[in-house]
């Protein structure tokens, strides 16, 4: 039955979406057939806001149905314990499990909870971007290790890796009203996991394939995400937004 009433939630949250917001969806290369479905994985990069939800509005039905019966969420502890939102984010998939920034008991319950007809929806850099381009601790926004956690423990099948744009014209952190009928854009891109994991693995140990799977998140991150002005994340903690927003105010 709950599965039915997270299901029923989404939808609602797809149309309550699309009457505020257009979204934006392009596919990187040429998408299979079937592009939306089949996915063991989902990779959501560049992660700026807790509203991240208006993306449902470019997603179809089917998905989302897959989201409410076999969807597996890791979320921020610190997230899932805010009164509200904590309910919220609670109710928007099959299994959603609260982590701590550490690898321990609960991140090893995510990789417990993975099984044949699984979706994990991920989002690896593991914290959200301010409006610096840095993290809450003023870091840059590095790629995580839990990803490569997640592929080895899947192993084979297809991953959508999701890029977004950037959410700060609809809501930043620390903001409490989002703006209404503003435009969100996404990149998607479908990846074969066990192509993808052999193509990487060459001579490589188990930790430098971890490294590597890193390294190749975030470069795909910033060469695939359709930034907003202002939203690009801040190389080598350096806010990388001040020259673009002071060049928008020239052009001006």
């Amino acid at each position: 039955m709950r599965h039915y009433f997270i299901f029923a939630l989404l939808l609602a949250l797809k149309y309550v979406t699309r009457s505020f917001y257009r979204v934006e969806m392009k596919w990187i290369g040429t998408p299979p057939p079937e592009p939306w479905s089949g996915h063991r994985l989902v990779a959501f990069l560049h992660h700026t806001s807790l509203f991240e939800p208006v993306f449902l509005g470019g997603v179809p039905n089917s998905f989302l149905r897959r989201v409410a019966f076999h969807g597996v969420v890791p979320a921020a502890d610190k997230t899932i314990g805010r009164p509200l939102v904590g309910m919220l984010f609670r109710m928007i998939a099959a299994h959603v499990i609260p982590i701590s920034r550490q690898r321990d008991n609960t991140w090893f319950e995510v990789l417990r909870r993975i099984d044949p007809e699984s979706m994990v929806i991920i989002l690896p850099e593991g914290r959200m971007m301010r409006r610096n381009g840095l993290d809450s601790n003023g870091q840059p926004m590095t790629v995580r290790g839990g990803i490569a956690d997640v592929i080895e423990a899947i192993g084979e099948g297809r991953m959508l890796v999701a890029y977004s744009g950037g959410l700060h014209h609809v809501q930043a952190p620390g903001e409490h009203v989002p703006r209404v009928f503003e435009t969100v854009r996404m990149n998607l891109e479908v990846i074969d996991i066990e192509s993808y994991v052999s193509g990487l693995m060459a001579g490589r140990t188990p930790e430098q394939l971890k490294r590597a799977v890193r390294d190749d998140f975030e470069r795909r991150r910033d060469e695939n995400c359709p930034f907003e002005p202002g939203q690009r994340p801040a190389p080598n903690g350096k806010d990388a937004n001040v020259e673009e927003n002071a060049n928008l105010k020239l052009e001006r």
